[in-house]
């Protein structure tokens, strides 16, 4: 299984950002997702996005969180 913290640990404090369709954005959060029954991937809360990833860390989705 992926070690999440290991992956996007160093992006909270703000230096290391993520670069979504050539805008940098920080990482607010980050997890497992889950169905219910079992962990489907992880997911990558960022200022404007919420990305999904399967448990291959295949990126699978990406939510605005803009109203």
């Amino acid at each position: 299984m992926l070690n999440l913290d290991e992956m996007y640990h160093s992006y909270l404090g703000g230096q290391k950002q993520f670069n979504i369709d050539g805008v940098k954005e920080r990482i607010i959060a980050y997890g497992w997702h889950c169905d219910g029954s079992e962990i489907k991937g992880h997911y990558v809360t960022t200022e404007n996005h919420k990305l999904f990833y399967n448990r291959d860390n295949r990126f699978i989705r990406k939510e605005s969180l803009l109203v």
